[in-house]
């Protein structure tokens, strides 16, 4: 049977939970805050014991809030977008202090890839993320600017996410990433909503994202 070459395991900021300190690096303590983050931190800890019994060429790659064309409406961005392209003037959010650390998709994309491509990053977990933040309320403002400027943040409580249950604070180290492959991302944050408002917008795609209905 051939061996596997390669194997990188996608796992996700989220196992971080709330952050104790920041920037967050690979040292940063995992907590199951979440259903969702539990089971990514079962896998990275199942891929850990493959490299270590077994010798498995695998990498752990923790990629923080990717976003970009494509992306699903469930998350904040194509939420806030699909809003303001539909017309709407009240954009309805939930819980704005939440801070995040927003990679362009086309950045992690190069991220996996040279991660895939190092040979110093076997066995290791790997952060890809800017190592700055933004809050949801910031980051809808940002949009708001570049869509529409008249229109305002509605709070609704049905969109807040149970207390402790929310992650409220990522930021990431990418001290790791940048000193076994070379990466460093390439799109500021400003750019790279303007590229995802443009795909939104062509071909209808926001509106066929059906904007009224409630995402998070």
């Amino acid at each position: 049977m051939p061996s596997t070459s390669r194997l990188l395991v996608t796992s996700t900021s989220e196992v971080y939970g709330t952050a104790r300190f920041v920037p967050i690096d690979e040292s940063h303590p995992l907590q199951g805050q979440s259903p969702y983050s539990a089971t990514k931190i079962g896998a990275d800890r199942l891929a850990e014991s493959f490299f270590r019994s077994f010798s498995l060429p695998v990498t752990t790659v923790r990629p923080f809030n990717t976003y970009g064309p494509r992306q699903s409406s469930r998350a904040v961005i194509p939420t806030i977008i699909t809003q303001l392209l539909a017309g709407h003037r009240e954009i309805r959010l939930g819980s704005l202090e939440p801070t995040r650390d927003f990679v362009y998709v086309k950045d992690t994309v190069e991220g996996f890839v040279r991660i895939a491509e190092s040979e110093t990053s076997l066995g290791e977990e790997i952060n890809i993320a800017t190592g700055t933040e933004i809050s949801v309320g910031e980051l809808a403002g940002e949009l708001i600017r570049q869509i529409n400027p008249k229109a305002r943040i509605v709070c609704e409580k049905r969109r807040i996410r149970p207390e402790n249950g929310e992650v409220e604070r990522l930021c990431g180290s990418n001290g790791k990433i940048r000193r076994l492959t070379g990466w460093q991302p390439r799109t500021s944050l400003e750019k790279g909503l303007a590229e995802t408002i443009r795909w939104f917008a062509g071909n209808g795609n926001g509106n066929s994202r059906k904007a009224h209905l409630y995402h998070i």
